[in-house]
């Protein structure tokens, strides 16, 4: 996978195809948890210019997601074996949600601004307009549902050949975990945040459709949020036992910030929905639970509980991240070059300032208000910063020079590659334990 020349001016094309990678989805991410940062700021809310400058980096989040997607599909025809090489990546493989995650930002924008707030397709979702349906109830709806069939794709997938594979075909060890574990589980409640934004536009023509969207969306955080924790706890243990990563890998120390200030984001627009959706009217269910005059509002209630508590973990993710950088940067000394997951810093920062605004609007507390407004505007200069870095890298063509993924990262596959093929050998030709320990060790001195 390197590219044909060993010289960056003589990068081609085909060289900048065959490098492409997932972790390119990962600066759609951080642009569209911009653009709704600038549709969610208190200061201004609603006011054209604010409108305006969401849109603008919305359609700069589709022009890129779209650039990508051709990008990788292109890459794929021309070189299917890149699929399974990057499949089995220690790394690369982890970036793969990346690309629901960033369709997630570009449908939540496009309710809440493009529909809601410009009637785009219609009165409104799922509205009449003109004695006729709107055909932005398929197109958002669609959506959606495809989102979520991604999410579960890619959930299956990383199963199937990372978090299965790590106990036979990958070879990691515990000092080896970084924080890009956790990106094949965020999609869940990414995809379930959304569920709860399109809910709120379905409730006033579809309360079925609503109720629905609602459930799976609870379900989808559920799960993500679990799955989430048990990382985050094994990462944890990384960290004690054996300190912070390596210098090229220290930002995602940032990575943890995402599942939890996503998962609160979900709940807290789940918590929303149910509080309008319940209860049932009479004559639809059987359930007392479900018709208790009581039941949303008491859901609501825990909902928010639960997204503050969540929150509070976020803010302890951020305190120790920022301890992690500083440790790096001026205790140790060290420098790290800047690379494309750079772009990893954007978007779970922008979830938190996005949960925080949220927050106050819950709580009506001028405290959130001011940290979520200061935040969004941190995230922004972020973004600006990554996003300069990245174009003059781009227009040199330097990021294109080698793989996303550093030196060790390739070792590994390598090495992962070999024990894959010693295991098949073993298990075809019933290798005598001689044989197979020899083998073994072959291996293991050429292990990193």
């Amino acid at each position: 996978m390197q590219p044909s020349g060993t010289d960056i001016g003589k990068v081609t094309f085909q060289d900048i195809i065959r490098n492409f990678s997932p972790t390119w989805f990962a600066a759609t991410m951080g642009t569209g948890a911009i653009s709704i940062l600038f549709s969610a700021f208190p200061y201004g809310h609603a006011t054209a210019p604010m409108r305006a400058l969401s849109l603008t980096f919305f359609f700069l989040n589709l022009l890129l997601f779209m650039l990508f997607t051709a990008l990788s599909i292109t890459r794929y025809a021309r070189y299917p074996q890149s699929w399974t090489t990057m499949l089995y990546h220690p790394s690369l493989s982890l970036y793969t949600g990346c690309f629901p995650m960033g369709a997630t930002t570009l449908i939540n924008v496009s309710v809440d601004v493009i529909n809601v707030e410009y009637a785009f397709g219609g009165a409104n979702l799922f509205g009449q307009y003109g004695g006729r349906t709107s055909r932005y109830r398929y197109c958002a709806v669609g959506a959606w549902c495809t989102l979520c069939t991604l999410v579960d794709f890619f959930r299956r997938t990383k199963r199937t050949y990372s978090f299965a594979s790590r106990s036979t075909t990958h070879r990691h060890t515990l000092h080896a975990m970084t924080a890009a574990w956790l990106l094949p589980v965020v999609t869940l409640t990414v995809a379930a945040s959304s569920g709860g934004v399109l809910a709120r536009a379905l409730q006033p023509h579809s309360h079925s459709y609503a109720l629905t969207t609602v459930v799976v969306s609870t379900f989808l955080v559920i799960i993500g949020l679990t799955l989430a924790l048990m990382l985050i706890t094994i990462y944890f243990l990384r960290l004690i036992l054996h300190g912070l990563p390596p210098r090229e890998k220290i930002l995602s120390v940032f990575l943890p910030l995402g599942p939890s200030a996503q998962s609160a984001f979900a709940i807290l627009l789940i918590g929303q929905n149910f509080r309008t959706l319940l209860p049932l009217p009479d004559g639809t269910s059987a359930s007392l639970v479900l018709l208790a005059k009581n039941t949303g509002e008491t859901i609501h209630v825990v909902c928010v509980a639960a997204a503050f508590l969540l929150w509070a973990l976020a803010v302890m993710c951020i305190v120790f991240a920022l301890l992690g950088i500083y440790s790096t940067v001026r205790v140790r000394r060290q420098r790290f070059p800047f690379i494309l997951p750079f772009w990893g810093l954007v978007f779970p920062n922008g979830v938190f300032a996005n949960l925080t605004l949220n927050l106050a609007a819950a709580f009506d507390s001028p405290f959130f208000r001011i940290l979520g407004s200061v935040y969004a505007v941190a995230t922004l200069l972020v973004w600006t910063f990554v996003a300069s870095r990245t174009l003059s890298m781009v227009y040199d063509r330097t990021i294109f020079a080698a793989p996303p993924d550093d030196i060790n990262d390739q070792a590994s596959l390598e090495v992962n590659q070999k024990l894959d093929a010693l295991g098949h050998e073993s298990l075809e030709q019933s290798a005598s334990p001689s044989s197979s320990s020899s083998a073994t060790a072959s291996i293991c001195v050429a292990r990193p």
